[in-house]
């Protein structure tokens, strides 16, 4: 399990357990927005704008629980649960997720525009951890290029072996 030196167990659970709280923090302040929103319910402009709000609630809390989905494949890999080839295969996070629309954004309270922030924060930072394990990963040599090459060497073994038995 020592393929991945920059990301250990402590950083795993350390980021999950800050996604886990950021993800409630999302899920009950942008409920008390839409509850917020009902009561002031009134024109056409004021549903446009409900309508942004809630479309950038679920933006957030999408992308709160990409991290969280990819944080727990990495602690099952670390717990044994998932070997590395399952880790590599499904463990992926979504690259070119959605940004946030500054506009929609500016117009949250400042709370709800902070858990905005730290959600892009927190993605941006499992993206990089992300990025480097990847490219940590593609340096070392495949399983199949393994393969190729002792096939390769197996191949080229019986040829000089065919040619000194010849002479």
């Amino acid at each position: 399990m020592a393929f991945m030196p920059s990301l250990n167990p402590r950083i795993v659970d350390a980021l999950h357990a800050q996604a886990l709280g950021l993800a409630d923090a999302v899920r009950t302040r942008f409920e008390a927005l839409r509850r917020e929103a009902l009561d002031a319910a009134g024109s056409d402009c004021e549903d446009l704008h409900r309508v942004r709000v809630s479309c950038e609630a679920l933006r957030t809390t999408t992308r709160v629980m990409h991290c969280l989905a990819w944080l727990l494949n990495h602690r099952a890999y670390f717990a044994g649960e998932l070997s590395q080839l399952q880790l590599r295969r499904h463990g992926r996070l979504i690259t070119n997720f959605p940004a946030s629309e500054p506009e929609v954004v500016a117009s949250l309270p400042d709370d709800a525009r902070t858990l905005v922030h730290e959600s892009e924060r927190l993605y941006e930072r499992i993206q990089r951890l992300e990025n480097a394990w990847r490219t940590q990963g593609a340096s070392s040599e495949s399983a199949i290029d393994a393969l190729r090459q002792r096939l390769v060497r197996a191949v080229a073994g019986t040829s000089d072996a065919g040619t000194s038995d010849a002479a």
